[in-house]
């Protein structure tokens, strides 16, 4: 199985915390947001450096918690019934909410946790391998943990665009080709059942995108070469998403606003496409429910959250807004544990089979 990184806290590199991207860091950032396994020397020769700068700058971002590679399941998964995202929507009684948040972001099923403004109390997106999973854990997992007093589950019917696509935009469109055409899975190979070493490979690639195949085979208990097939083949069938994520006050994008929103039954489609032409949006998604629409944004401060949606407005006239919050803390992200910052201070391996099993204490340490 996937090597346990959640007792592993990130510290600061030895050369202190990383506290802005210049120029050369948001250009590597890019670079890896486009082709997160890429070799050095393939970045490097993009960027215009060698390979050793860009890994030591690399290795400085990340002993900082300032950037982060990780791996997630495809929302392809859902057409062969081995996977469905929901967003659960969780209500805490008064003083249990730092201890449930951190409660729910140990589960390994649990993608994402936030604490926002509004009418809930936490944002939780999470993923199972069908309804009966997750049917299980809402009832018998988080419907009985303690400080919890209410939940509302939506289910994501169509993911039209999600974080790994967002990008900081600091390389130029020649650098982008390049990069984009090294990057690029072949989509060629038609979806297939998941092995229990393709569940194991997930987990060890959500903790580290870029980890060497020896570096997974040990992880995993199997070869380096069998690691390469599998990968390839998992790569190959778009059932993977590697992204390269970065601490928000780096990106000048520090605030995440949510937004909840209905659409004609005939238009969503054509209204969320294009939404996705966003720059500011890492997340539509159609759902199921009164609200069938669920955006995710990064603006650039609380006063450009109302300006964003006026521009949304603008660009989709058939999205009708009807609710609306803002990240307090985004305690996880894509299984990353975060500080109150943004910055990543640790992580739970990615696994959607554990839906359903009884949140824990274990895994989110003193930092």
């Amino acid at each position: 199985m996937a090597q346990d990184s959640r007792n592993e806290p990130v510290r600061n590199s030895a050369h202190g915390p990383v506290r802005a991207l210049d120029d050369i860091d948001q250009a590597l950032v890019h670079a890896l947001q486009i082709a997160p396994r890429a070799g050095w020397n393939e970045i490097g020769a993009v960027l215009g450096l060698d390979a050793v700068t860009v890994a030591r700058r690399w290795h400085r971002l990340t002993e900082a918690g300032a950037a982060w590679i990780s791996c997630s399941p495809s929302p392809a998964l859902a057409a062969t019934g081995q996977g469905l995202l929901a967003v659960v929507e969780v209500d805490c009684a008064s003083g249990s909410l730092l201890a449930v948040a951190r409660a729910l972001a140990e589960l390994p099923h649990v993608t994402a946790v936030e604490h926002v403004s509004g009418d809930r109390d936490l944002l939780l997106t999470v993923m199972a391998t069908d309804l009966a999973a997750l049917t299980h854990w809402v009832t018998r997992g988080i419907g009985v943990m303690q400080g919890i007093v209410a939940t509302r589950t939506h289910l994501a019917s169509t993911v039209y665009t999600e974080g790994s696509r967002w990008r900081l935009r600091a390389l130029d469109r020649t650098q982008i080709a390049r990069l984009a055409e090294a990057g690029a899975p072949r989509a060629d190979t038609p979806l297939f059942p998941l092995t229990d070493l393709d569940h194991a490979l997930v987990g060890a690639l959500s903790m580290n995108g870029r980890a060497t195949y020896r570096a997974l085979a040990d992880a995993c208990g199997t070869s380096p070469d069998t690691v390469r097939r599998r990968l390839g083949r998992l790569f190959a069938a778009g059932m993977l998403q590697p992204r390269c994520e970065v601490a928000r006050p780096l990106s000048e994008w520090p605030v995440t606003v949510i937004l909840w929103g209905r659409v004609a039954a005939g238009e969503l489609e054509s209204v969320s496409r294009s939404v996705t032409g966003a720059r500011e949006v890492r997340l539509c998604a159609g759902l199921t429910g009164r609200n069938n629409v669920l955006v995710v944004a990064w603006v650039k401060s609380l006063a450009d959250t109302q300006r964003f949606e006026v521009r949304l407005a603008q660009r989709a006239p058939g999205l009708d807004i009807t609710d609306r919050a803002v990240a307090l803390w985004p305690l996880k992200l894509s299984g990353h544990l975060l500080d109150e910052r943004g910055y990543r201070i640790g992580g739970v391996p990615l696994d959607v089979r554990t839906a359903g099993a009884t949140p824990h204490s274990t895994a989110w340490r003193s930092r």
